[in-house]
């Protein structure tokens, strides 16, 4: 059974920012994608950002956060961060990573996780 956990999240002013983090399972690192989903109040879950299983393979951000998220890998230390720049009130949610075949070119799809952590709150408040 593989196991992640988010750490990072928090309260940030619109324009700042936060870094996110998740460390995984050496399984999981090896073997597969890494994705980051969020759910607002009232919201359907929707996809951030997700990067294969190598890093080098490629990675996918979603539209809504181009140009101001980030993702980023390091296998040797079984983590996925996530910068999340010029944050807006709208990009307040709950923050989930995920692991598994959820990578492809046409987005990060949550049906394909096989593991999700407990997630992290990003507030974006004045």
């Amino acid at each position: 059974q593989v196991q992640l956990a988010e750490f990072g999240g928090g309260l940030a002013q619109p324009g700042g920012s936060l870094r996110l983090s998740c460390t995984t399972s050496e399984l999981a690192s090896e073997y597969y994608a890494i994705g980051w989903f969020r759910q607002a109040p009232g919201k359907e879950r929707e996809a951030v950002a997700c990067i294969s299983r190598s890093g080098d393979d490629g990675m996918h951000v979603e539209q809504s956060v181009k140009g101001r998220f980030t993702i980023s890998r390091n296998n040797s230390k079984n983590t996925a961060y996530r910068q999340m720049n010029s944050l807006k009130p709208e990009d307040t949610a709950l923050y989930f990573c995920a692991t598994g075949p959820l990578y492809s070119d046409d987005g990060c799809d949550a049906r394909e996780c096989h593991e999700w952590g407990q997630g992290t709150q990003v507030t974006v408040s004045s």
